[in-house]
């Protein structure tokens, strides 16, 4: 998968509130009501990251949810990291 540039990253952004570009990743952090939410939100994710075979670095501490998307063998951000971004929000939204 090709590498997008930063200009195709930051228009594609635009539809993504929350998520920047940092290191060559796309993150964001989520807060939740508890620990409980945090978890159930990350099980949905991690069932779509499966079904898209691609996985985040991520981090969950009590109520909060870190997410860095990468693609590595590409060594940046390609569409299949868009793509799961937004997979990523609408299960979000719904929770």
């Amino acid at each position: 998968m090709k590498k997008l540039s930063t200009d195709q990253i930051d228009r594609a952004l635009k539809e993504f509130p929350g998520w920047k570009l940092v290191n060559d990743m796309l993150e964001k952090s989520f807060t939740f009501n508890d620990f409980k939410e945090a978890f159930s939100v990350m099980t949905h994710i991690a069932f779509e990251c499966e079904k898209q075979d691609h996985h985040p670095n991520w981090e969950n501490v009590y109520n909060s949810l870190s997410i860095k998307l990468s693609t590595h063998d590409a060594d940046g951000i390609t569409q299949k990291d868009i793509d799961l971004a937004k997979s990523i929000e609408k299960i979000v939204a719904q929770s």
